[in-house]
């Protein structure tokens, strides 16, 4: 047949085939080709019109607000995601007024003051903002409204009909009295799938992608967004809390052995290859000494301008035997005037909020004890002196309100994904 001749063909063996329940031939053939700029990013989403324009604002938003740097490609593989999430909005805003859900204009007023706060502006200099970066006040106030509007619509529609009985929440309960003192890992994960044929080019691209993220060129949840293969993709790659023993065997070794804020791959698994980054650890039901919160002093002094490696050598040096004379924290204002240093103080730090370096340092550290010199050339040196700590309480298990006002979150998120996931089957899309 001619056309079959014409057919880019791709052959699967059987047993690689999951269930999928849609009755795929092992053994298919893809007829003619598929070309993604066919589908110009403006499309009709039930009559309501998403235009080129909207989805470049929401992508200039996108990158300033997560300050990097895209790739023609990258930007590309951005703009479809943008126009994906901006289809969801439109439908959560239409099956939100459909329910006679109605969002005022002194709720988005009020929601775009709060994102101005985050960005440490004034509302008039947030607008001039987004006019600079190519974004759009309108841009926001329509992101603003989508997620009022949604959550206003779980909360009449969807919260009254989750309810959740207290053997549920006790049988969760006693799970976690069953657990108490394990440890549990906060891991974000890259998953890439790989062949026999494509182990080593994927053991390759992830050794790439690590050096990506240990660079600073690009954060580890940016990365996970545009290469992740895995379900998880969308939230950064966030797996969560987990134990060792929910993880694959390989994965869960590399917790383990993690430090926090550590990379650790290529680690192998069932199908392809993980980079895991290891966020927090935590044990479950028991105070975490890194919850202990500090009262710090802390001395800095900066590098002139121009400043040789063996000056600052020197200055380090003096710096280090200046801090190690330190008789407690009412000496410090002292000894740091007497070398020219700044003192700051700081009363409320947690040790966890401290950079990875320095966590175990300070816990290490006495009342009045200094910890070496730390800093960069661009950003002088310092030290910490701890003044006092107050150590957390012992860590209670959540009560069975907390509980269960927890499932039944989880509840409503998955309902929510459900209904979102009929919109879509039930929506009239068409692209421009």
């Amino acid at each position: 047949m001619a056309i079959a001749s014409a057919a880019i063909a791709q052959t699967v063996a059987d047993n690689q085939l999951p269930d999928t329940g849609l009755n795929i031939p092992s053994n298919l053939q893809i007829f003619g080709k598929f070309d993604p700029n066919v589908r110009k990013p403006t499309a009709i989403v039930n009559d309501a019109v998403i235009t080129g324009t909207d989805v470049d604002h929401r992508v200039a938003l996108i990158i300033a607000a997560n300050n990097v740097k895209p790739t023609d490609e990258e930007r590309e593989r951005l703009r479809r995601q943008v126009l994906s999430g901006l289809i969801d909005e439109t439908l959560q805003i239409q099956e939100a007024k459909a329910a006679e859900v109605t969002i005022t204009k002194e709720e988005i007023d009020r929601g775009f003051s709060g994102v101005a706060r985050s960005f440490n502006k004034p509302v008039p200099e947030l607008k001039i903002y987004l006019r600079a970066i190519g974004s759009s006040e309108r841009s926001l106030r329509r992101q603003i409204e989508a997620e009022l509007a949604w959550s206003r619509y779980l909360r009449r529609k969807v919260e009254p009909f989750i309810n959740v009985g207290d053997t549920e929440v006790e049988g969760i309960l006693k799970r976690l009295q069953a657990n108490q003192g394990s440890e549990e890992f906060h891991v974000k994960e890259i998953y890439l799938t790989a062949t026999a044929e494509r182990e080593q080019q994927v053991v390759s691209e992830a050794r790439a992608l690590m050096g990506t993220i240990q660079r600073g060129e690009k954060p580890f949840e940016q990365v996970a967004l545009e290469r992740s293969e895995a379900t998880t993709r969308a939230v950064g790659g966030d797996l969560g809390w987990v134990r060792a023993g929910q993880l694959p065997e390989t994965l869960a070794q590399a917790a383990v052995e993690m430090k926090v804020n550590q990379l650790a791959g290529p680690v192998p698994v069932p199908g392809g290859y993980s980079i895991l980054y290891l966020v927090d650890t935590r044990k479950v039901g028991t105070a975490d000494s890194r919850d202990a919160v500090l009262n710090l002093r802390q001395i800095s002094m900066a590098f002139k301008t121009g400043i040789t490696q063996a000056e600052a050598t020197e200055k380090v040096a003096a710096f280090a035997k200046m801090t190690q004379g330190i008789k407690g924290c009412g000496d410090v204002a002292q000894a740091a005037a007497a070398f020219g240093a700044e003192v700051v103080d700081n009363d409320a730090v947690r040790v966890r909020d401290l950079p990875p370096q320095l966590q175990d340092l300070m816990l290490a550290l006495q009342i009045g004890e200094s910890t070496p010199p730390f800093g960069s050339p661009t950003d002088g040196v310092r030290a910490l002196v701890l003044c006092g700590r107050d150590d957390p309480k012992s860590a209670a298990l959540p009560s069975m309100e907390q509980v269960r006002s927890q499932m039944e979150q989880r509840g409503v998120n998955l309902r929510a994904d459900h209904k979102l996931r009929d919109l879509r089957r039930d929506a009239v899309v068409e692209y421009r």
